[in-house]
């Protein structure tokens, strides 16, 4: 028998009251795919583009309630994890995770946030590795959040393939590195392996100081894959959203942070990727 609910997307993560990353980017990606979102907000943070000024983590009893609440009533094709801030809450997740066993889980292994907050306890990592590392089926680090996760300096592509290579040792099934933050010239690079074989996808440097591109990112793949894609087709067409989402980027607070704009139009309409005669 067929179900008739659509397939929606649950997003497990922090909520940002400037909306530019979180459970509000979450959201709205999630939307701007024609998919349905639902969410279990882990922290709620004070911030702004011009940093974050405070972070509370409600009881995981609540957070357990909501992801189960989410569970009971809808038809969940994908989750998507990210800021979760305390070993308690990543243990309360992962336990989630375990008991509804969703066919598809996209790991954001939030730490930092793009001001320089930190976003995880010192006692979280271990549990991050040892609990939910295993459980996803793609992990989608930054170089920092690789760097921290395998114990390493990434500061090469040849180091890149080192760093990936630890984290499927330490259980990643799949990973998709983000290239952001290594200099390899005009192009970010980011590289996807699923143990067996590296994708690479490139998009042009955009000089701009942005905010959201990793929520956004796992979120948009998380529903690409609600959508029907295979992991690595939704890799590649997230990442397209991810850079015309950028590139129609916008300001809307007093610091320079650029905003996504996921309301945009997508990627191949945007002057910068048309071509001569189009």
């Amino acid at each position: 028998m067929n179900d008739p609910r659509p397939v929606s997307a649950l997003t497990i993560a922090g909520s940002d009251p400037g909306g530019g990353a979180g459970i509000q980017a979450d959201l709205k990606t999630f939307a701007a795919h024609g998919v349905h979102g639902l969410s279990a907000i882990t922290a709620l943070t004070a911030q702004h583009t011009r940093g974050v000024t405070g972070v509370f983590v409600p009881p995981v009893s609540f957070l357990q309630a909501q992801i189960d609440a989410c569970f009971d009533d809808f038809r969940i094709g994908a989750v998507k994890i990210g800021m979760l801030a305390t070993s308690d809450v990543i243990h309360v997740v992962a336990d989630a995770i375990e008991r509804h066993a969703p066919a598809v889980v996209i790991l954001d292994p939030v730490m930092i946030a793009t001001s320089g907050a930190t976003l995880l306890a010192d006692d979280a990592l271990d549990a991050l590795r040892t609990r939910l590392l295993p459980l996803a089926c793609l992990l989608t680090p930054n170089m920092p959040e690789a760097a921290m996760l395998s114990g390493m300096s990434i500061r090469s592509g040849a180091d890149t393939e080192t760093a990936i290579a630890t984290l499927h040792r330490q259980g990643a099934r799949a990973i998709l590195l983000k290239g952001g933050h290594l200099d390899e010239g005009d192009a970010v690079i980011d590289r996807y392996s699923d143990g067996t074989r590296t994708i690479t996808f490139s998009h042009p440097r955009l000089s701009l100081d942005a905010h959201g591109t990793g929520c956004t990112l796992a979120s948009a793949i998380a529903a690409r894959r609600c959508r029907g894609d295979d992991l690595a087709s939704a890799c590649r067409h997230a990442g397209d959203y991810v850079f015309g989402a950028l590139h129609a980027g916008y300001r809307p607070g007093r610091s320079t942070v650029v905003v996504l704009d996921q309301a945009g139009p997508p990627p191949w309409m945007h002057p910068h990727n048309k071509k001569a005669g189009d």
